[in-house]
């Protein structure tokens, strides 16, 4: 029974720290993700759902993890929940991205001459 109790107070704990640690990267890394919905203009849950041939719940379990991640907010308007991109969030992807884009680019540059140097000395 101790096991029990220390085993689901392990995992309720891990839980909440996995829920707490949402970002712009996992809203991005949700498999959901590739499903795109115009985010000019705020606009209500219902409009979004409409736009693709999944379930209610889907969409909706997606625009949580956009909520919790600071890319979307949800406003309650009488019977409506409104979303709202804060698109700002991706630049944070946009520089993890251009900051890796050149570390790579250094690391396959020094390899094409080593390899080149290689290919001359055989």
């Amino acid at each position: 029974m101790r096991k029990q109790i220390l085993a689901f107070i392990f995992t309720s704990k891990r839980l909440r720290i996995m829920e707490a640690r949402r970002d712009v990267l996992q809203a991005i890394a949700d498999p959901k993700s590739h499903y795109r919905y115009d985010a000019k203009a705020p606009v209500n849950v219902n409009t979004i759902a409409e736009q693709f041939d999944i379930s209610r719940q889907a969409i909706s379990l997606h625009l949580k993890i956009l909520v919790e991640c600071g890319v979307l907010t949800m406003k309650q308007q009488g019977r409506e929940r409104i979303c709202e991109a804060k698109l700002e969030k991706l630049n944070e992807v946009n520089e993890w991205i251009t900051e890796y884009g050149q570390f790579w680019e250094t690391k396959l540059d020094a390899l094409g001459k080593f390899l080149d140097n290689n290919k001359k000395s055989k």
